[in-house]
């Protein structure tokens, strides 16, 4: 099962020191709240101001935003996108008048990211990130506005850039307030990933697969909370 949850995600990350010492990503963490913003789309979680990358040997790396800047996230996500055995961090980073945008970072700071959403107070909701069509390169998928839009959105980590792939309208993962995000990418043996959200009036659960560069979604039960999600990330 491929998806996001709890405050703290490690892996190990083989990095380098000026081309000769590699050091390991043990975990990431926001840091520094900050009251810039005042969006409180997860409830009265905070909103962070910077980003903290724990090496070992007891190292760390800070990464500051500016004052225009957030993230709006629960937890930062780590994930190897370009397939070289070493994860990535990525963050839901806002914009204090452009609103937020899905980031992918390193120790060395910023390494790609989608455009800003375009407006203050307009969020995204992660979902998970796998290969979804068995092609070798990894997609990220996450929730465009989750509680307007409700457009899931899938997007293909290829050369350092993210590239979009495909849209679908009329999903969902996140209510206004929740401190959490349902749903995620079920990942099966033998089976193709599937994403796992709620369809965009809350009354279905919906299973969604890319092939052939288009997303195909189909309902699998009602909505019936937040464990009728989880119940579907279960492989069977």
């Amino acid at each position: 099962m491929c998806g996001w949850r709890g405050s703290l995600l490690a892996l190990c990350v083989a990095l380098w020191s000026g081309g000769a010492v590699a050091e390991d990503i043990l975990g990431a963490e926001y840091l520094r709240p900050v009251s810039r913003y005042h969006h409180d789309i997860l409830g009265h979680t905070p909103e962070w101001g910077a980003m903290r990358l724990r090496l070992d040997h007891g190292k760390e790396v800070t990464i500051t935003l500016p004052d225009s800047q957030i993230f709006e996230d629960i937890a930062p996500r780590l994930a190897d996108l370009d397939g070289d055995g070493a994860p990535e961090v990525m963050a839901v980073q806002t914009d204090l008048r452009l609103g937020a945008r899905f980031s992918v970072w390193d120790e060395t700071g910023l390494i790609a990211a989608t455009p800003f959403i375009g407006q203050a107070r307009r969020w995204l909701a992660p979902v998970g990130v796998a290969d979804l069509d068995g092609d070798g390169a990894v997609e990220i998928a996450y929730v465009d506005r989750p509680h307007l839009a409700k457009l899931l959105r899938v997007w293909r980590f290829v050369d350092g850039q993210l590239v979009p792939v495909a849209d679908q309208p009329f999903l969902t993962n996140h209510r206004i307030g929740w401190d959490h995000i349902p749903g995620g990418i079920r990942a099966c043996a033998g089976q193709p990933p599937v994403i796992i959200t709620a369809n965009g009036d809350w009354t279905q659960v919906m299973a969604t697969t890319l092939a052939d560069g288009r997303l195909s979604s189909v309902a699998v039960g009602p909505y019936r909370g937040d464990q009728s999600l989880s119940e579907a990330l279960t492989c069977r």
